[in-house]
């Protein structure tokens, strides 16, 4: 045993208590853990002035302040009941000498659609309330192992927000809505909403969401994070609630580009419950943060996708502002007007319907006889028969799913064949064997619009459709502010690009730093 670590920890917990006790400081105030990062978590750990059970209560303090009361931001669906006990658990192991390494004692959330065998996962439908599954996703198995703690299940989207025609994002059934922390009137983007609330919040040092289309990029774009969608298959999705087993991933949702490439590293692996898996064991890196680079922009050819451009004229002085920057940094800048002539938008919303309701049921199944419903069949029998479920929303892609035919359907195969030809081979890979690019760069969204329950979203711009039916990765991170509303850039490139987009995306943040913390306004 460490005892110069352990007298210092108890000082510290002495301390703490006092202050607490004689002022106003919350313990997360008193610990400065504001924007704190993995490494310097761990530098603070291997003092002996910090440790796990001191910052799990401190989070877990802010979130019953700043999420429950104060400005509401209702980005918590549900507390890790245990989360001080293994906290306490792993400060003993660091005491004996035993570091897992540096997710070891850092608190993490994650969005309600990822299995976990101790709190309930619910995709915040009223209908899964109390589905707790029989053990947890694989990528949670990961972490736990690397000695991360998960204190909590963020709000989302209901259902990943593939439910309705029209609907809000950040909002569900058993959540209520999620409110963006640069303005509690403002919408904060789905379906990842909480974790991206979370994240900017400093509600934990680390948040996951997960994407099919947008979902981890626009809540990162709208509440001034990093967002990493890795290329599907480089994590695990076996545990999380489904929309589509093509285009879905769980993916980092943090503050930092170097802690998505420390979380990126430690939630890989081939996993023999998803088949997709096994195409990463060949690209798999132990340690990403080896590509961080502050001169990652030197000789790189990047592709500007301007398709996004002309919808919002201060958007796109901020992205000419950002091109000249990487143009500066050392990059060759592109235009390119389009990535694929075909659009499959059509072809790739009936591959979500239709994998959608095979997930689901596959999903329901795996919850075994404490499954709260069967079937999609059954879900949507249930929501035809319950009023309030489509006294807001209509509800209809949940019904739509629900008729359609298996994955042997000629319908279903054949707009997965040629959603992924023009996205893929008639899309990203040629326009960047053409062009000799090493990535693409676009903005990712608009500032973050006003919650309005009655009319949805108000999406300006988009650039995530492409890497999304593709199913390869991309990343975003902050770029400027609108009058104190964050706006986002996003780099995409090909299948298994991890690491030179985060070697882009590092250098450019370390060149700008354009993250700000959020003031709560409204």
């Amino acid at each position: 045993m460490n005892t110069k670590l352990l007298i210092y920890s108890v000082l510290a917990l002495l301390f703490i208590s006092a202050c607490s006790q004689s002022g106003d400081e919350s313990l997360y105030e008193l610990l400065d853990l504001e924007e704190i990062t993995v490494d310097q978590l761990q530098e603070r750990y291997d003092n002996g002035n910090l440790n796990a059970s001191q910052v799990v209560r401190a989070y877990l303090d802010r979130i019953e302040e700043i999420d429950k009361n104060g400005p509401g931001l209702n980005a918590i669906l549900t507390i890790n009941p245990n989360a001080l006990e293994i906290a306490d658990s792993l400060d003993r192991e660091r005491r004996d000498g035993n570091v897992r390494g540096p997710l070891h004692g850092v608190p993490i959330i994650l969005k309600d659609n990822i299995n976990t065998a101790d709190m309930q996962t619910t995709a915040g439908s009223r209908f899964m309330e109390g589905s707790v599954p029989p053990e947890d996703a694989f990528i949670v198995k990961k972490l736990k192992d690397a000695g991360a703690i998960i204190i909590a299940k963020a709000n989302l989207s209901e259902w990943a927000n593939f439910h309705s025609n029209m609907s809000s994002s950040g909002w569900s059934g058993l959540g209520g809505q999620v409110n963006n922390p640069y303005d509690i009137t403002r919408n904060p983007c789905g379906s990842s909403a909480g974790s991206g609330v979370a994240a900017s919040a400093n509600l934990a040092t680390l948040t996951i969401g997960t994407e099919t289309n947008g979902s981890i990029v626009c809540p990162s774009n709208a509440n001034g994070i990093v967002g990493l969608k890795p290329t599907i298959g480089l994590w695990s999705r076996s545990g999380i609630i489904p929309i589509s087993h093509t285009t879905d991933s769980a993916g980092p949702m943090v503050r930092t580009v170097r802690d998505a490439a420390i979380l990126l590293s430690y939630a890989t692996g081939v996993d023999p419950n998803d088949d997709k898996t096994a195409d990463s064991e060949e690209h798999i890196h132990e340690d990403y943060t080896q590509f961080l680079n502050e001169n990652g922009l030197e000789g790189k050819r990047i592709g500007f996708f301007t398709q996004p451009m002309g919808s919002h004229f201060r958007v796109d002085t901020l992205m000419n502002q950002t091109v000249r920057k990487l143009e500066e940094l050392g990059a060759e800048v592109i235009e390119i007007d389009q990535i694929s002539e075909t659009n499959v938008g059509g072809d790739a919303f009936q591959v979500l319907l239709y994998e959608f309701k095979d997930g689901l049921n596959k999903y329901f199944e795996s919850l075994g006889e404490n499954a709260p419903v069967s079937s999609i069949e059954e879900l949507a029998e249930l929501t035809r028969e319950n009023p309030e479920e489509t006294e807001r929303f209509d509800r209809n892609l949940i019904f739509m799913a629900a008729e359609k035919g298996d994955l042997d359907s000629e319908e279903y195969r054949e707009a997965l064949e040629n959603m992924l030809l023009h996205s893929r081979d008639e899309g990203i890979d040629k326009v960047m064997d053409e062009e000799n690019l090493d990535a693409f760069v676009s903005p990712t969204g608009s500032p973050a619009w006003k919650t309005d329950l009655t009319l949805g979203d108000n999406f300006a711009l988009s650039s995530s459709s492409p890497s999304a039916r593709a199913g390869y990765p991309i990343v975003t991170l902050p770029m400027g502010q609108l009058d104190g509303l964050p706006v986002g850039v996003s780099f995409f490139g090909r299948a298994w690009s991890e690491p030179v987009l985060l070697e882009i995306a590092y250098a450019f943040e370390q060149a700008t730093n354009h993250r700000f913390v959020p003031e709560f306004n409204d």
